[in-house]
């Protein structure tokens, strides 16, 4: 602490006694001595820092204690401090009283104060994390009988979650004047935009219709029994977002998406390849199982390597580690947003993932992993879709089409979701209903159902907090694993 007791502005005392632990007294001095000068930098950095956070014990008591006052609306200043300070051993060692108005001397500017206490913060962080590695490192050496070392791991993922999570700041009140603005800004962009969706188009008219778009900070349930293809939804909406992708200027003046959008697939159940492949069969119209089995003629194989030719740049980011925990979730989206931007996250699917820690119970553990992707959907202000399974019981009904209380653990999922929407196509149920080639009228009817509805699905919404609920219909060419807009009377479609 030599460098302090020297008194001299600016002074740092890195390396001198602790080596290379990371701290600058010289920002934690500048800092309390704008707050000192300017009480109203408080509300500036109270959202950023806290006592803990300062490297000097005596600089952390000194902002505790201008926190404590500018609180209770009482000035904070030298003269006023000193009162509260007048037997602390630490402030004497510095000097006692004069130190208090050597610092307000060495004040910054308040407009730089933000910045000072994100440094202060980092250099906080940094100094846990070393820490976190000293303490990991010293339980993994001491051998225990009941500590092995998965459960280590798993301690110290937790830990390293909480210290990752005091890096996101709190929004904390709003005037209602700035989310008057924000809704206005918001209702303009849709109005602005082409389709009138204040939210991102999903490619497919009569859903963007019903649903105005994805729309941020929402989480979207997209369900369905096996095979019949939600997978292949998600698939299809996130290559039409990615594919459509355009940066410009926004309506508030910043840079980023303005059509179409960066899109975070994470993909727990098949492989980044095999999804590719899907995305790939849709594009170049080649069928899947060709694709699979490498039986192409060299017109589809021409038509394949085009399609990965155009889409290798594509803003369309897998994901596709198995089981993932859904604090690590949280953490390689916050990433991916930093390092690529990122605007539509998908999740395929939902049971697949895990919860941060064990629980004594399935349902609690589905109402974690969804409780944190509805934080993650309003954390980076993105829509999150979350492909969910179906529990058998919709096979025992003679109307196969799901219905909420169908969701698994479906208590949580359908409160913390914003939308939950469900795939049904009849086509595939009715295909395995067949009758004998024998009987000629139950063949002839079974054929004019199967008529109508071949090459048909349908989304059926359960739930939407900011519009109807309701049906959409889509084509979908099973072949391609490809749904699309169906050609018909979009008029009476709501009628």
């Amino acid at each position: 602490m030599s460098g302090l007791r020297a008194i001299i502005p600016g002074q740092q005392a890195e390396g001198e006694e602790t080596g290379a632990i990371p701290f600058s007294l010289e920002a934690e001095q500048q800092l309390l001595g704008a707050l000192l000068t300017n009480n109203d930098v408080f509300d500036r950095v109270s959202q950023i820092i806290r006592p803990e956070h300062f490297y000097h014990p005596v600089h952390a008591r000194i902002f505790e204690i201008c926190a404590e006052r500018i609180r209770r609306n009482a000035l904070a200043s030298p003269v006023t401090i000193k009162a509260f300070m007048e037997h602390d051993e630490g402030l004497k060692e510095l000097g006692g009283a004069p130190y208090l108005a050597r610092l307000a001397g060495a004040a910054i500017s308040a407009y730089a104060a933000r910045d000072y206490a994100q440094m202060i913060r980092e250099f906080a962080l940094r100094r846990e994390l070393i820490q976190l590695g000293q303490d990991i490192s010293a339980r993994a050496s001491t051998v225990e009988v009941d500590d092995d070392a998965e459960e280590q791991i798993k301690a110290a993922e937790q830990t390293l979650y909480k210290l990752g999570e005091q890096g996101v700041a709190e929004r904390g009140f709003q005037s209602f004047l700035k989310a008057v603005t924000g809704a206005v800004q918001a209702a303009n962009a849709a109005y602005q935009r082409d389709g009138k969706l204040s939210g991102i188009s999903t490619g497919l008219v009569d859903l963007d219709a019903k649903m105005g778009g994805l729309n941020n900070s929402d989480l979207i349930i997209l369900a369905g029994r096996p095979s019949m293809g939600k997978t292949s939804l998600a698939t299809n909406i996130a290559f039409n977002i990615a594919k459509a992708h355009r940066t410009g200027e926004r309506p508030d003046g910043s840079t980023g998406s303005v059509e179409g959008g960066v899109v975070g697939f994470f993909s727990l159940e098949m492989s980044a390849e095999q999804l590719a492949a899907r995305i790939l069969s849709e594009a170049a119209e080649v069928p899947s199982e060709r694709i699979r089995s490498g039986n192409m003629d060299e017109g589809e194989f021409r038509r394949f390597v085009e399609a990965a030719h155009a889409l290798q740049n594509c803003p369309l980011y897998i994901d596709d580690t198995p089981a993932l925990p859904i604090n690590q979730l949280a953490a390689r989206a916050r990433k991916l947003k930093r390092t690529h931007g990122l605007d539509v996250l998908m999740v395929d699917y939902l049971q697949l993932l895990k919860a941060a820690t064990a629980k004594d119970s399935r349902v609690n553990e589905v109402s974690e992993i969804t409780q944190g992707l509805k934080a993650v959907a309003k954390e980076l202000n993105i829509p999150v879709i979350a492909l969910s399974q179906l529990s058998r019981q919709v096979e025992n009904r003679e109307d196969k089409r799901p219905q909420l209380s169908d969701l698994r653990e479906s208590g949580s999922i359908e409160q913390d979701a914003d939308i939950v929407m469900f795939v049904f196509r009849e086509e595939y149920y009715k295909e395995r209903e067949k009758p004998s080639d024998a009987d000629l009228d139950a063949m002839a009817k079974w054929q004019q159902v199967m008529e109508q509805v071949h090459g048909k699905a349908e989304v059926i919404l359960g739930k939407q907090r900011h519009g109807p609920i309701g049906t959409v219909e889509l084509s979908f060419e099973g072949q391609f694993t490809r749904f699309g807009n169906l050609a018909k009377d979009r008029q009476s479609q709501w009628d």
